[in-house]
């Protein structure tokens, strides 16, 4: 594929497939919106789905990093509550999923940045934005420039799982150290004729796009309901997010260092791609008095994976008031920029 088309491509001026298979989600029957003003205020069908240029995997310490690239996008950052729009820009938009092999399984909140070197000098130095795509899910991504066809090294470094993560299980003591890895890829027509671009006929329409199968690279989902250790007693939604919540107590719990362990694992709606780096809040109330008030806490779990958990007995009759008081702190790729923001509290009985 020639540059120039390739860059066109994810803007929609080059249509490669046509199409509406592969959207998860009930799309309702009306017309593709002709603006922003005409999209939902929930999680919707982006314009096009495309593939990837896969260019190659290496080990660092307890990850593996993957690294890949697709036509430059637009996206959206997150601070607190609001967003900034990041317009299409550079060469190429650089992917990196960092995860753990023996589990399957990514790693959020490592914090990665990344450089671009041709020939061991620098072409651009970036930190890469945690993101969420409903094709690659959780990863890191950001437009970088680059100096024309070639041969480059992407030379990434991981940070450390900060210490307000906690991490059970044998996860523990694991992901605390930052590590760096370094991956050969290319910038040329062949590599370019990877990435394909289909535009979508449901675009716009609440739903998704389903994730893309990722080979040798686990994809960022939350379990299922029926996997996940403990008692399942409500799975509600808030904002595009379902809150799957379980309690685990005997042996299931012993592991958190507790008898009884509350734990909510926060997936989108559709497709079930985890979102972390939120705050959330618990509040339990027996008979009319309050139990538990408190803050749970962002852990990952070779069983529950990242979810948010604490040490709380509940009781039958009891209920649960879930509130989310900071959103996911990743980026959005689009789809994602018009929910995962505004979070109304839901309420289990127990």
């Amino acid at each position: 594929m020639h540059r120039r088309r390739f860059l066109a491509a994810a803007g929609g001026a080059t249509s490669l497939l046509a199409g509406c298979s592969g959207i998860t989600g009930t799309p309702t029957d009306t017309a593709t919106p002709a603006g922003t003003e005409d999209l939902p205020d929930a999680i919707y069908v982006q314009k096009f789905r495309e593939t990837m240029s896969m260019q190659g995997m290496a080990e660092a310490g307890p990850y593996t990093v993957a690294f890949m690239y697709a036509a430059p996008h637009v996206f959206w950052n997150v601070n607190g509550s609001e967003l900034s729009k990041t317009p299409r820009s550079g060469d190429i938009h650089g992917m990196a999923v960092v995860f753990h092999e023996p589990t399957n399984t990514v790693v959020p909140e490592t914090g990665l940045s990344l450089k671009v070197e041709q020939g061991g000098d620098l072409v651009t130095q970036e930190v890469i934005y945690p993101m969420l795509s409903q094709r690659m899910g959780f990863h890191y991504g950001a437009n970088f420039p680059l100096s024309g066809d070639g041969e480059y090294t992407a030379k990434v470094s991981v940070g450390a799982v900060p210490d307000s993560v906690a991490l059970t299980g044998d996860y523990e003591g694991q992901f605390r150290e930052s590590v760096d890895a370094e991956i050969p890829f290319a910038f040329n027509e062949k590599q370019r004729e990877k990435v394909e671009v289909e535009r979508l006929d449901a675009y716009g329409r609440k739903g998704a796009v389903k994730p893309m199968q990722m080979g040798m690279m686990p994809q960022a989902t939350a379990p299922p309901n029926d996997a996940l250790p403990g008692r399942v007693i409500g799975d509600p939604l808030s904002d595009g997010a379902r809150l799957v919540t379980t309690v685990l107590d005997g042996d299931a719990a012993s592991r958190f260092g507790t008898d009884a362990y509350l734990a909510v694992s926060a997936r989108t709606r559709y497709n079930g791609l985890v979102l972390p780096a939120m705050t959330m809040d618990a509040t339990v109330t027996r008979d009319g008095e309050t139990v538990y008030d408190g803050t749970l806490t962002r852990t990952l779990d070779p069983d529950l994976g990242y979810h948010y958990g604490a040490d709380v007995a509940v009781q039958s009759g009891d209920e649960l008031e879930l509130q989310v008081t900071l959103p996911p702190q990743v980026a959005r790729h689009e789809g994602y920029e018009r929910a995962l923001l505004d979070f109304e509290p839901v309420t289990l009985t127990v």
